[in-house]
This record gives structure tokens, sequence and C-alpha cells, in this order.
């Protein structure tokens, strides 16, 4: 048994066809983008977040492989695909890794998209922290305008033009930082389809003891 990297993750083929698939799929549901581009934000969230709040190498790395894979189990069946994706992750990485680095990984990714989350480790709050932040235009898949104003999560998705997540210090607050168009979207629109998911990221943030907020548009909301 061994450490392994984010680095050798990204390199086993098994880990990026569960993620190409599970966006496939997703993309026949009509779901926003969840490939490549959105695992990696993700792992590097959950990387400068644990950081930020001075967890040691090991607590990062976990988090940055269980950001990279928490959505592969999508192909599996998108309503309990966090479960499906820790089991595909043990199934790939327990003859190899390290035992305890496996179990909260494992742990991580099916703790991240579930009604009774319950936090026993700071990894499975980063990557929660970390996936519901991701709110930006480059998720849209739709070709046209008019085809975007049709769904509410598209609308909101393209109406946002920046989205950064930081660690203000100064306020010991983890804070998403948007900037949406509100020519394209009334900001309301943001909160009837992101509540829930700012909820589990206050409840993520106060596992590791420190406040959520929200600022769009220069404007503090939370």
């Amino acid at each position: 048994m061994k450490k392994i990297s984010l680095e050798e993750v990204k390199k086993n083929p098994q880990v990026l066809q569960c993620i190409a698939e599970s966006d496939k799929s997703l993309d026949v549901l009509g779901y926003t983008e969840h490939g490549i581009r959105h695992v990696s934000l993700v792992a590097e969230r959950a990387a400068r977040i644990s950081d930020a709040l001075g967890f040691d190498g090991e607590v990062r790395n976990r988090a940055e492989i269980a950001s990279f894979c928490h959505d592969m189990g999508n192909f599996m069946g998108r309503t309990q695909h966090h479960y499906w994706g820790a089991l595909l992750f043990h199934q790939i990485f327990s003859e190899t890794m390290d035992a305890h680095d496996c179990m909260k990984i494992v742990q991580a990714i099916a703790n991240h998209d579930k009604e009774e989350m319950k936090f026993t480790n700071p990894e499975a709050a980063l990557v929660v922290i970390a996936d519901k932040s991701d709110v930006h235009r480059s998720r849209v898949r739709t070709q046209s305008i008019e085809e975007t104003r049709k769904d509410i999560h598209d609308r909101v998705n393209y109406a946002t033009t920046f989205s950064d997540l930081v660690y203000d210090k100064e306020a010991d607050t983890i804070r998403l930082i948007l900037s949406i168009d509100t020519e394209f979207v009334p900001i309301m629109e943001y909160f009837e389809i992101f509540t829930e998911r700012m909820t589990y990221c206050r409840k993520a943030a106060l596992y590791l003891g420190k406040s959520f907020g929200i600022t769009i548009n220069n404007i503090a909301m939370l």
C-alpha cells in the first residue's frame, strides 16, 4: 500500500473514463457541464482553501483527490451518484492505496451530495464547499442564447461571468465571490436554485470552524 498523488489519479484511465462517461450521461439528462473542467476546478479550490486554513499536505492531497473523483459515478445513476462514485473509487484504488487515505477519500465522495450529510473529516467539508461553489458561464452546454434562456440553471450559470472561492482571514469566512449579469437574470434566480447548495456550504464551513459568505456584484449577501 502506498500514498497516491492527485497527478497519479489524473492519469488513471478508469477514473478518466468514468468522468467522461458521467459527463456524457448528464449531458443527455440536460445538466450543466460535469466533466474535466468542473472536477479540476473543484480539486483546485479544495486545495487552495485547505492551504489557506492551514491543513497539512495529507489532508490537502486527499481533498484534491476526492474532489477530482466526486462526480465519477454519475454514469451509473444521478440520484445515488455520490455512492456509486465512492464504490468505484474503492474498487479502483483499494488494493494499491494506503487504507487510511482510501477510506477518507471514499467517505468524502459519498458525503458530498446527500441531504443527511454529516461531516467526520475536513476532506469531506472541503469537497462540499469547492463543489457547490462552481457556478459559471463555462458550464453551459447550449449553443444559443435562446436555448440558454429556457432553463433556469443555464440562465444563472450563463449570467455568472466571474466566480471565485476565497478565505477572508480577517473575517474568518470562506467566501464565494460572483459577478452576475443582472440584465440576463435577476439575482433572485441564483437563490431560487442554489439556496440548498449554499446551506450545504454553510454546514461544511461550520464544521471547519468558519463562516460561509456570498458576495454578488460587490455586495455581501451573506
